[in-house]
This record gives C-alpha cells, sequence and structure tokens, in this order.
C-alpha cells in the first residue's frame, strides 16, 4: 500500500449522497486502486473506519463487495491484499452504469418511468415464481450527463423487494438500494448480450437514429442461489462497446478470459 490511512488523510462519506454510505466508499476504494494509491496489503477494518468516519459493519459491506468482485483477497493469518491489477478482468462480472460513470466522472441520474408492484407474468420463471405472484418492477431510462445512454426494466420478487417501492431510484445503483432497504446482497449470475432492433418508443426515448441497433442485456440475478432480479437493458449500441479478453492455455486450446461492456469513447 503506498498511501492511505497511515497517511493520516480523512475521507468521510458524504451524507447527502443518495448513495449507501458503504457503496460510496467501494467506490472511492476502487478509484484508490485504479489509480495505483492501494497496493499490496489492504488496509484494516479499524483503519478504514477512521478514515471514513463510519462504523465498522459500513466498512464490511464496502469490503465484502470488494472480495466478492475479486479486487480483494484474504490471506489465512496475513490479512487481506489488493489483487494485483491484472487479474482484475478474470471471469465474466455485472458491471454497474452508475459506479462506471462515477468514476469516469460523468453526472449519473436515472429517470424512473415506473415502480410499481405486479403480477410477475412471463418474467415469472426467471424468479422462480408462479405467473399471479407480484413482483417489484422497475423502468429507468439512464442517463450521463443529461444525454440518455440505457433503458433498465427490472423485476424483482416482491416478497423481498417490496421496501424498493419507498425508495429514491433516480440516482445510484440499483444493488446499493437492494442492499441498504432490503437486505439482499447480489452475489452473481449471468449476462446475455446481443445486437437487436429499437422499438420507436425506444429510439424516442434514446434519441436513436432510426437505422441505430441497440445492445440488448438479458440479465438473472442470485444472492447466493436464491433469483432475486429479472432485467433487460436496452444500451444505446453507439455509446457502448463489448470487449471480450481471451487467452491460449498451455498450447491446448483456447481459453476464455474476461468480458465486459464499456462506454465507448
Amino acid at each position: 500500500m503506498n498511501t492511505g490511512p497511515g497517511s493520516g488523510g480523512v475521507r468521510p462519506v458524504d451524507r447527502t449522497d443518495p448513495l449507501p454510505g458503504w457503496v460510496q466508499i467501494e467506490l472511492d476504494l476502487r478509484r484508490r486502486m485504479a489509480d495505483g494509491e492501494l497496493t499490496g496489503r489492504f488496509p484494516s477494518e479499524a483503519e478504514l473506519a477512521a478514515e471514513y468516519r463510519v462504523s465498522r459493519s459500513t466498512v464490511r459491506q464496502a469490503i465484502r463487495a470488494l472480495r466478492d468482485a475479486g479486487l480483494v483477497e484474504a490471506r489465512q493469518g496475513a490479512g487481506t491484499f489488493v489483487v494485483d491489477p491484472a487479474r482484475f478482468e478474470d471471469g465474466i462480472g455485472f458491471s454497474s452504469l452508475a459506479l462506471t460513470l462515477r468514476t469516469l466522472g460523468v453526472a449519473e441520474s436515472s429517470v424512473v418511468r415506473a415502480l410499481e408492484r405486479r403480477p410477475a407474468g412471463q418474467v415469472a420463471g426467471h424468479l422462480g415464481l408462479a405467473a399471479t405472484d407480484d413482483v417489484v418492477y422497475v423502468e429507468r431510462l439512464r442517463m450521463g450527463d443529461g444525454e440518455p445512454l440505457a433503458l433498465d426494466r427490472s423485476w424483482l420478487p416482491a416478497g423481498r423487494a417490496a421496501p424498493l417501492l419507498e425508495s429514491d431510484l433516480t440516482s445510484g445503483p440499483l444493488y446499493g438500494a437492494l442492499a441498504e432497504r432490503c437486505g439482499i446482497r447480489v452475489t452473481g449470475g449471468r449476462e446475455h448480450v446481443r445486437p437487436s432492433a429499437a422499438t420507436s418508443s425506444e429510439r424516442e426515448l434514446l434519441r436513436l437514429h432510426p437505422d441505430e441497433v441497440v445492445l440488448e442485456v438479458d440479465r438473472n440475478v442470485y444472492a447466493g442461489t436464491e433469483p432475486v432480479e429479472y432485467r433487460i437493458t436496452r444500451l444505446r449500441g453507439d455509446r457502448y462497446e463489448l470487449i471480450a479478453d481471451w487467452g491460449v492455455a498451455g498450447g491446448t486450446g483456447v481459453r476464455a478470459g474476461a468480458g465486459r461492456l464499456r462506454p465507448a469513447p
């Protein structure tokens, strides 16, 4: 670790920010690791709690998120360490548009077009529900510096996600609100990305030309083995690109590496 708590810096969280404190800390720690400020041994819970002026339980949530993302690792009897940046992209994982934009210095926001309780209907199978069971439906137009970038449609089991109905989802990641309001921590899932033609209403919302396509991302999300969200995202094809890295293992064949969506230049 090049600099950090030992240097005497204080980084209190912004109490007026709609993002939960632990998400703010996770985002700042990600930035500090990307900048090379944090390397080697990772600060302890006590050090970070003092640095960010929060409880150790808040810090613990941020560290757990970093560990789940493969950015830090616990070593028996030695503490927690920052993972070599060359390993950050091992495996395919979810990206957070809100956190990505904030890292890039882009003002992110969402226009909440729908936040309601409704029957699961055709998405029931994705959530392990009956068609007549209720879900929380969230539809958000995702913005970057006031420009539409994506249209998110999310379905979550109402039995666990009902507190979201009282949440402010106009800024920040949905999973932050899901953890803060519902006690649900996302641990993984699966995405399917494909090009798709936009509907006329989607073209209007995303300000697309008639011949422009969107990238459609179907996402099934889990907390452990329990399905907690099914999401369909329509991303502007002129603003996003899909990056995939791969390599050859031992000269015997192709080994899949990392895949990720990122904003296009």
